[in-house]
């Protein structure tokens, strides 16, 4: 059996709720691992930086040691076997999925995956990129990968000379959709192809996923989706946070402490976020991507003027 059903991202614009809702469905299978990033092959693994790899499962021999594969949020699987295995003996299930964000950003994926499977079906969720890149920004806060302002993460993140996935924090670049669109228009017919908004998915998730359901040719049925995943949460010191994750002490706590104690640490260390963006933050980041939802409102035939105005 072959994956036949790819969410490829964005990053960061409610990939991971999708995928928990459609989860749901008796007839959609999605792997062991979220994101296995198996067709993202011009992403090299040896090009990560220290914090990127100390903070990433990468063992892909020990998790495959196993007969059973337990639940894995993300990892970079390289070997073809490997990737064959979270799929085989899936054989009671129409759908066979995976939801790697890597997947638009990469320039290697769509080829990949057609090559793989001639009648994938892609899903694409979009997300405001301002609001994107800021989310993207809280995430690595929380992750401790940076102890900077906003603006400051995105000023390093731009001057940065090498870039890449795993390399640098790519917040501009995640969100410049227009190119990473056409690599699957280009390579995949528009039937095999959705485009999700995010603000749809968030107003009203129940029309979204019965779309979808329609896009898939799978019966219709009502999914719970009143949890929220992702819900974000930010370190009341950055510095520290940056420290212990620097140090990898963050890493060694959670391996050896219980989950009742980490969830006691976790109200002790973060505090919720909020979603505001300054004007002038605003500003300057529309400065760089009004070109781009230009482009891609046109390509998708959506009305992403909301996304213009503050």
């Amino acid at each position: 059996m072959k994956a036949n059903f790819f969410i490829v991202g964005a990053a960061k614009a409610g990939t991971t709720s999708l995928y928990k809702y459609l989860s749901q469905h008796t007839d959609i299978y999605f792997s062991s691992i979220k994101e296995p990033n198996y067709f993202s092959t011009d992403i090299d693994i040896s090009d990560f930086t220290t914090l990127y790899k100390r903070n990433t499962f990468l063992d892909t021999d020990l998790y495959f040691a196993g007969k059973l594969l337990p639940e894995l949020q993300l990892t970079f699987v390289r070997n073809k076997d490997y990737y064959n295995r979270l799929f085989e003996e899936i054989e009671d299930k129409k759908i066979l999925a995976e939801a790697s964000t890597s997947y638009l950003y990469s320039e290697n994926a769509a080829q990949n995956i057609m090559d793989y499977n001639p009648e994938a079906k892609i899903l694409v969720i979009l997300r405001n990129p301002i609001e994107r890149a800021y989310s993207h920004y809280q995430m690595a806060l929380r992750y401790g990968h940076t102890e900077l302002g906003f603006r400051e993460a995105l000023e390093k993140d731009i001057s940065q000379i090498k870039k890449g996935w795993g390399v640098s924090e790519l917040f501009i670049e995640l969100g410049l959709y227009y190119n990473q669109l056409m690599r699957y228009f280009e390579t995949f017919s528009k039937d095999k192809i959705k485009i999700v908004l995010f603000d749809d998915l968030k107003s009203n998730s129940n029309k979204v996923l019965q779309e979808c359901f329609d896009f898939l040719d799978v019966e219709k049925m009502e999914i719970e989706t009143d949890k929220i995943y992702n819900a974000k949460k930010l370190p009341k010191n950055p510095q520290l946070n940056h420290l212990l994750t620097k140090i990898g002490a963050k890493k060694l706590i959670k391996s050896f402490v219980s989950e009742s104690t980490k969830n006691m640490l976790a109200k002790a260390f973060y505090k919720n976020g909020n979603d505001s963006i300054s004007k002038n933050d605003r500003e300057f980041l529309l400065d760089i991507y009004k070109d781009d939802i230009k482009k891609t409102a046109n390509l998708i035939n959506r009305d992403l003027s909301s996304w213009l105005i503050f």
